[in-house]
């Protein structure tokens, strides 16, 4: 294991052999309860966006059908821990120290906003989040990845300590460069979610690809806020997935009779609430001083598609 200092931050390389397996069973488009692709998990996807071309889709102001409490835990205050894979030192303008400075703007802002804070209508949930200051670099030697080596990818960062001691109030994101493929990525979703029991704990880990690998499924727009529109369109999709990892970190809590979360249910619609750029881009929140269109989210005590806690729909 090769150890480095990257800007104060320790990181490690791995290069890791995988394998690809098959393809994920979820279908194009559609988002909730899917197995992996060893047939052996269960994971939560989020679905590909069934727009392409124009402004961001607004969606409905109406009342949706409920989410059913399960009895399973749920996660009050998640903390995010950062874990790149790839090469995110690149020169295509998208997989770049300033592409992963944003992801680390939005989600180091994100507890306590009005948005954030739609989570706290569901019980047990405080609707805080915060990001861990210790970060995961796995540059990898494999350009295509499966479900399982996401899991070795976790299990490797969580093992080597560079992220303190396992947390199981933590959230693991896979964030991959746009270079690396992953079965499912961009042809089926776009994200998704699970746990797994790692060196003793519950951790729950979530999967991410890089947008511009295939922008047109996965980002809601081409031009983006801060001119980088596969990182920003990958910011949605972190979102989605933090707030259904803090309301169904075990998949047996929050979830509606079909298998939708919260965030499944207002999937790739982003409010009235959107300001146009002059670059063209459209934004719905402000985070840290940066512009960011980020997917709603269902508010439990209204079934309602919210930007914010009780705001703009």
């Amino acid at each position: 294991m090769k150890h480095r200092t990257i800007r104060g931050r320790l990181a490690t390389t791995i290069l890791a052999a995988a394998v690809c397996a098959g393809n994920a069973f979820a279908q194009p488009g559609n988002s909730g309860k899917q197995k992996d692709d060893t047939g052996a998990g269960d994971i939560y996807v989020h679905g590909k966006n069934p727009k392409d071309g124009g402004a961001p889709t607004a969606g409905s102001t109406g009342t949706l059908s409920s989410l059913i409490n399960h009895g399973g835990p749920v996660m009050s205050s998640p903390k995010s821990y950062l874990i790149w894979y790839g090469n995110w030192n690149q020169s295509n303008g998208s997989d770049t120290p300033s592409g992963q400075a944003l992801v680390r703007t939005f989600l180091g802002g994100i507890g306590g906003t009005p948005y954030f804070m739609i989570n706290s209508t569901y019980g047990g949930v405080t609707g805080g989040a915060s990001l861990s200051p210790l970060e995961y670099t796995d540059t990898g030697s494999a350009k295509r990845l499966s479900d399982s080596n996401i899991k070795t990818i976790v299990t490797n960062a969580v093992n080597s300590g560079l992220l303190g001691a396992p947390d199981p109030t933590g959230v693991y994101f896979v964030l991959t460069s746009s270079d690396v493929a992953k079965s499912g990525f961009c042809t089926q979703y776009c994200g998704w979610h699970t746990y797994a029991t790692i060196a003793g704990t519950t951790i729950k880990y979530s999967f991410v690809g890089n947008a511009n690998r295939c922008l047109n499924s996965c980002a809601a727009q081409t031009i983006s806020p801060n001119g980088n529109a596969g990182v920003d369109g990958m910011i949605s999709v972190v979102a989605h997935e933090l707030e259904e990892a803090a309301t169904d970190p075990q998949l047996n809590a929050w979830y509606d009779s079909t298998g939708a979360e919260n965030a499944d249910k207002c999937a790739w619609t982003f409010g009235s609430a959107q300001t146009l750029l002059p670059s063209g881009a459209y934004y719905s929140m402000t985070v840290g001083g940066k512009n960011f269109l980020v997917q709603r989210n269902l508010q439990a005590d209204t079934n309602k598609c919210y930007v914010g806690l009780n705001g703009q729909q």
